[in-house]
């Protein structure tokens, strides 16, 4: 088992544009569909593996490019330091008093180390000076338990544990 680390921060706006955070559907529309329903989806199909905006589902870190990771730990409690740097890092710029808690931000890390021992991953968002976001995430391989199927991006490892025939 392994964790990747991810970090994001932008504008407020652009983290909510949901089209772009989402996979799109596994079919196309169908046939007669509105024109602009139909380029929707073919842009939002090119664009999602792409765009380096956090998935709403966490696991779909792992289909993002390999450049977006911030780094990888074997050990849950590494993974957890790294969260807690970087939210030591952004308190400062935290638009809320609690997210500023050091003894908060020591819980949220504890807490991480837990959950990615247990397999799961770790999302957390705050906002920053507005209209800015900061999302850190870290998604655990071994694979990943919320969607099994997805290859491991750095290590070509597909979910059975063998070599991947294509990394993503």
């Amino acid at each position: 088992m392994h964790h990747h680390g991810y970090l994001w921060t932008g504008p407020k706006q652009r983290f909510d544009d949901e089209a772009l955070r989402r996979p799109p559907p596994p079919h196309s529309p169908p046939d007669g569909s509105r024109p602009e329903l139909v380029h929707r989806h073919r842009e939002v199909r090119a664009e999602f593996p792409l765009v380096d905006l956090p998935p709403l589902e966490t696991a779909y870190w792992l289909i993002k490019p390999e450049e977006l990771i911030q780094g990888t730990w074997d050990e849950p409690r590494e993974a957890a330091a790294w969260l807690g740097a970087r939210l030591a890092e952004y308190a400062s710029r935290f638009g809320s008093e609690t997210d500023r808690d050091p003894t908060r931000r020591s819980m949220l890390v504890d807490s991480a180390a837990e959950r990615l021992g247990q397999g799961g991953d770790v999302s957390h968002g705050c906002y920053l000076e507005r209209p800015s976001f900061l999302s850190l995430a870290l998604v655990c391989f071994s694979p990943n338990r919320a969607i099994p199927e997805l290859v491991c991006p750095t290590r070509a490892i597909s979910p059975d544990g063998r070599p991947a025939a294509t990394p993503r």
